[in-house]
């Protein structure tokens, strides 16, 4: 599928490149992926269960542990597993510490982010929260409002405790349908002023949604008119591209600031990066400072992911082909519904027609039988009855046919 206004597949996004400059300057240390093992099978049961009785959480993550094979996401080594790694390519690369958030590791790989995003500067940050709390907190100032726009399921709103409120005192004011993403004209319904708009691309909580290009150009003319800086929360911006079929530069254009992740999709430990013009960092480096997030050393998190940075975007195509084929592959089966029908990254979310408890335990049943993870988890939808599972797409999956997967995802309906 190419989107309508999107450049040919032949074109060679800047990320295949590594820029002199890079984290790699050296020689390359390949980061191997683990094939699934040969020996899938029946992983036997947990001691001191009775059988047909649900596992509780702590059972259930070593089950999951103990399975050769889980499909979502990409393969994660074990912590002995991971130092080896890091330990190798800081060798093979002559890494340092950074002091403080200074040298040279953590300066190429901020020059790195910044490059890729299009943006003058970046810098790292301990994690995302922190991040967006920052330029949330750089734009009201400049503003002088304290109020900012933001869709319903962000993660400002969901998931951090109303930390823009409980430490600023700011007001979230939800723009667009939770549904789907923010378009020019829920901001044009938006009579209140704004200190900033913050465009989460994609949106998670539905699905992994995009707008198309069109409406994302549309967007930014607007923000542009209004003179409302846009802020993205592009905490999987990495997952995007594929879809658009344009850089990571091309989509920021127009983004006053642009938050990425450096775990999320490209399998770092933690961190984040935020990225704009270099008064904009200068500030988030001092409210990074005021924050407590300003490290000693921070180059365990930026080694982990400039490691397997060059390796882990070059995959996002082949696990966004992978995710439209599977979700094709899902189309029409009884009970079983995907979110969006046509992926727009490589994820997704399966609505089953189960209770979320019976879909739980039926991915159980396949892992101790099989030695196969199917799902992460499933909570109640809001149809009732039904419930809901997020699917990424990774590496794993992309080394599997439909005949392997499809069968195993529709038996969780019984």
């Amino acid at each position: 599928m190419t989107p309508a206004g999107a450049k040919g597949l032949s074109d060679r996004p800047p990320f295949l490149d590594n820029p002199s400059g890079g984290v790699c300057r050296r020689r390359a240390l390949i980061v191997k992926t683990f094939a699934p093992p040969a020996n899938r099978g029946k992983v036997a049961p947990l001691p001191d269960r009775e059988p047909g009785m649900p596992l509780p959480p702590e059972d259930r993550q070593k089950l999951r542990e103990r399975c050769p094979v889980v499909l979502p996401g990409f393969r994660t080594p074990a912590p002995a597993e991971e130092f080896r790694l890091l330990a190798a390519w800081c060798a093979a690369n002559d890494v340092t510490h950074d002091v403080y958030g200074e040298g040279r590791l953590i300066e190429d790989f901020e020059r790195r982010i910044a490059g890729l995003t299009g943006k003058p500067a970046a810098a790292f940050m301990p994690s995302g929260v922190m991040a967006q709390l920052a330029a949330i907190r750089i734009w009201a100032q400049r503003a002088g409002l304290p109020r900012f726009g933001v869709h319903a399921t962000s993660h400002l709103i969901l998931h951090e405790a109303e930390a823009y409120q409980a430490l600023f005192g700011y007001q979230g004011a939800v723009v667009g349908d939770r549904l789907r993403p923010i378009t020019a004209a829920d901001l044009e319904a938006q009579h209140q002023p704004l200190a900033c708009l913050v465009v989460e691309l994609p949106i998670r909580e539905a699905g992994g949604q995009l707008p198309d290009w069109n409406q994302l150009e549309a967007l930014k003319t607007l923000a542009r008119e209004r003179n409302i800086p846009l802020h993205m929360d592009g905490a999987r911006l990495w997952e995007c591209r594929a879809f658009y079929q344009r850089s990571y530069a091309e989509i920021a254009e127009g983004f006053a600031s642009v938050y990425v992740s450096a775990y999320k999709g490209l399998g770092g430990i933690a961190g984040a990066i935020l990225a704009g013009d270099e008064d904009f960092i200068g500030e988030a480096r001092l409210w990074r400072r005021r924050m407590g997030g300003t490290l000693i050393h921070q180059s365990p998190m930026i080694a982990s992911t400039a490691m397997r940075l060059d390796a882990r975007l070059a995959q996002m195509d082949a696990c966004y082909a992978r995710a439209l084929d599977l979700a094709a592959g899902l189309a029409g089966a009884p009970g079983l519904r995907v979110n969006p029908a046509t992926p727009q990254t490589n994820m997704m979310h399966l609505y089953f027609d189960a209770p979320a408890d019976a879909v739980l335990e039926r991915r159980d049943a396949i892992a101790e039988r099989d030695g196969v993870w199917v799902i992460g988890s499933a909570k109640p939808a809001e149809v009732p009855g039904w419930s809901v599972s997020e699917l990424y797409v990774g590496d794993t999956l992309v080394e599997l046919d439909n005949d392997e997967v499809v069968p195993r995802l529709r038996a969780l309906l019984g």
